[in-house]
């Protein structure tokens, strides 16, 4: 079975001497509890796994009871050290006050248990963790497969890749395009808006949050203002409240909205934002034209290839630790403009045969880029730029 780069991360901390909470951080269906199965199982360490995905949320006591478990096989059975997992912990209310205080317990008693805790809702994880958990944890932080994993993993071709995305559960269903776009939707689309973000922040609309994500990734790798998202949604209220939903959904990994680059925040703020998806699956879904249709049209494959470049690029900013933007004054643009402390990366995204850009040679004339360069036709190939990790730039 193909394991994740992770792997070698959670064993190395796993047989370290028991210091941190494990953390492992990331959107749905990215292969969080596999790896750590991998792990566990390969470790040879006795272990339990408890998932809190079906646990009523006031249950608090769930979390004790699942730690006190543990401890009574590691001294029935006398053992030394174990390791207790549990998935999903976000699902529980106030489970970071629940986690600290047996933690801190088995720390005050010797007790050599080592915990991971796993978890697919980023804002609550690091809500908790914020709030309870400083100074005991370490964060693993997983994001979506690459181009290199799903071929590699699932031979999966570059235009494949392109269209149906890096989701590995659904690789084996692309010859199937309704089942997989059922899997899609049910999986992942739905799971997420209705276990994660419904689940603990107050919608007043809840019909209005699914067309906001539905519309924003119709027009992925596109500036879009929210006043004509307004225009074009039923019962949408205001931009304030497209805004709120926007970003609870790209705190969710599915959709955000990238601002405007400039050196005044409040600039960035009142701009138009680029909507991106995080994994190009979440854009081909809605698509009305099949994979092979897609790939003949030029126009629409133009799209789908700059929505894909992009999800590469903002999917990675999560484990990367870089801002993403984009840049636009008057007729001039910039596809994506990545910072890390006082360093910026410019990529403009060419799915066409137009050489000459106007914006790349404006940006390197104002800021000084610390890289740019053109990802596509008449600069770094596609398939080249998906296989590195845009953190590296900054190197």
């Amino acid at each position: 079975m193909y394991k994740r780069v992770q792997y070698q991360t959670i064993t190395k901390r796993l047989k370290e001497p028991r210091h941190f909470l494990q953390v492992v951080l990331g959107p749905r269906q990215v292969g969080k509890t596999t790896v750590i199965k991998q792990v566990v199982n390969d470790l040879n360490l006795p272990y339990q796994i408890y998932s809190a995905d079906s646990i009523p949320a006031t249950q608090t006591s769930w979390i004790s009871d699942c730690w006190n478990t543990a401890r009574v096989q590691m001294r029935v059975e006398k053992l030394s050290e174990f390791i207790l997992i549990i998935d999903e912990i976000q699902k529980i209310k106030n489970w970071s006050e629940v986690v600290k205080k047996e933690w801190d317990a088995d720390t005050f008693n010797d007790i050599n248990m080592k915990v991971v805790l796993l978890g697919s809702s980023r804002v609550l994880l690091e809500k908790g963790l914020s709030d309870s958990m400083m100074g005991r944890f370490e964060e693993i932080r997983m994001t979506h497969w690459s181009y290199p994993e799903m071929r590699d993993a699932f031979n999966m071709s570059l235009e494949q890749y392109l269209y149906f995305g890096g989701y590995p559960g659904a690789a084996f269903l692309i010859e199937d395009e309704e089942r997989w776009g059922q899997y899609i939707n049910g999986a992942i689309i739905d799971a997420t808006i209705n276990k994660d973000i419904l689940y603990d922040s107050p919608i007043s609309k809840p019909a209005l949050l699914r067309q906001t994500f539905e519309l924003g990734t119709s027009y992925s790798g596109e500036i879009v203002s929210l006043t004509k998202m307004v225009g074009a949604l039923q019962d949408a209220g205001n931009t304030t409240t497209l805004a709120g939903y926007l970003n609870l959904l790209g705190d969710s990994g599915l959709l955000t909205g990238l601002q405007k680059f400039a050196m005044d925040k409040s600039r960035q703020r009142a701009s138009a934002p680029k909507f991106q998806v995080f994994n190009n699956a979440l854009k081909t879904v809605y698509n009305d034209l099949t994979f092979k249709e897609a790939i003949l049209n030029r126009k629409e494959w133009g799209r789908i290839f700059e929505s894909a470049i992009g999800a590469h690029i903002v999917s990675n900013a999560f484990t990367g630790n870089y801002e993403v933007f984009y840049w636009r004054e008057k007729d001039k643009e910039v596809d994506y403009i990545l910072k890390k402390k006082n360093r910026i990366v410019a990529i403009e995204v060419k799915s066409n045969s137009e050489m000459y850009n106007a914006g790349l040679e404006e940006i390197r004339k104002m800021y000084q880029p610390y890289a740019s360069f053109v990802v596509g036709e008449g600069g770094m190939k596609a398939e080249q730029f998906l296989s590195i990790n845009p953190a590296k730039l900054f190197e």
